[in-house]
């Protein structure tokens, strides 16, 4: 699209989006890879942090772009072969949903390649952490993934166990958000907390 100025063209300042991109709840959003496409977009949301799931190196573009707006970059290098199937490593998802619901790297945005498997697979975990019943677990993760929902990945969430994360995170509260809302968003003390710390990249 383009306006005509004084007889000129003029293009406009388009926002789009990366895709599969959506918000998660208040705070936190997921999505496919973002490119320099995208980066007007990602300024709107005035984020704190990254997780990013995949194992390549973050590209040199992306890097520059997230020292300029002050973002960290927390990566947690998930492989995401579906032939052989790789076993998504749980203590990798678990560091991952630290770094995810601490409120102090809000807002947060969660990419892996295409935002449908790996991506899907941390969702998933939050949304048990959450108390969401399988089967909207399952809808969500499926709603993403679309024909190449892999079974794999459903039965990673359904056995992942949040027991020792809730027991790590103790000071976890809910809190109503505005009078009469039914929004709910995780809350954190200062307590401080051990986990396998991901690579966080100096930018």
């Amino acid at each position: 699209m383009c306006l005509i100025v004084d007889g000129e063209h003029q293009k406009d300042d388009v926002l789009v989006t990366p895709t599969n991109f959506s918000m998660v709840e208040d705070g936190i959003y997921r999505s496919g890879f973002p490119g320099p496409d995208n980066f007007g977009f990602l300024k709107t949301l005035n984020l704190r942090s990254i997780v990013y799931l995949c194992p390549e190196p973050y590209p040199e573009e992306n890097l520059k772009f997230l020292a300029a707006q002050n973002i960290q970059l927390f990566q947690f290098g998930i492989e995401g072969k579906a032939d052989p199937p790789v076993s998504v490593p749980g203590d990798t998802i678990m560091a991952a949903l630290k770094i995810l619901i601490d409120v102090r790297n809000h807002p947060v945005l969660i990419h892996c390649n295409r935002g449908k498997h790996r991506t899907g697979c941390l969702v998933g975990c939050l949304r048990k952490l959450q108390n969401w019943v399988l089967s909207s677990v399952f809808e969500e993760y499926q709603r993403f993934a679309g024909r190449k929902s892999r079974i794999t990945d459903l039965e990673f969430i359904e056995t992942f166990d949040i027991k020792s994360l809730r027991q790590c995170l103790y000071s976890v509260i809910y809190q109503y958000q505005g009078y009469g809302s039914k929004k709910r968003r995780l809350l954190y003390g200062e307590e401080s907390f051990s986990y396998s710390k991901p690579r966080v990249t100096s930018i």
